[in-house]
């Protein structure tokens, strides 16, 4: 998932190399924000800033994935609420009332998912 890769948690089973490539230029970008960003997230560390940035950016991230998605685009389950029965299907494009970001599975380990 893109918020697990972002934030370092992803268990990437392909390639290592690539794996090894894609956390140095992740690395990069994250310290280049952090320099830009220097007065607000001098303090963190690399990982903190990852988690930050993703916490304020993971509905441009969602929006920018499913706002040309077809219109019988479906996301995978059901999200957004529905009873304790059942969850409802999401519409218009895969987001939830209100172009809510389905964050449900942001801290649950990939591993459960």
């Amino acid at each position: 998932d893109i918020g697990d890769i972002i934030r370092g948690k992803d268990l990437f089973l392909g390639h290592k190399q690539r794996k090894i490539q894609l956390e140095e230029r992740l690395k990069t970008m994250f310290e280049n924000i952090q320099e830009n960003n220097y007065s607000t997230l001098k303090a963190l560390s690399i990982d903190a800033v990852r988690e930050y940035w993703w916490a304020l950016n993971r509905d441009q991230v969602w929006n920018a994935i499913t706002c040309k998605a077809p219109d019988n685009a479906k996301y995978f389950r059901g999200t957004c609420g529905g009873d304790a029965r059942k969850p409802s299907l999401t519409q218009n494009n895969c987001r939830c009332k209100g172009d809510q970001v389905p964050t449900y599975f942001d801290y649950v380990p990939q591993y459960l998912r």
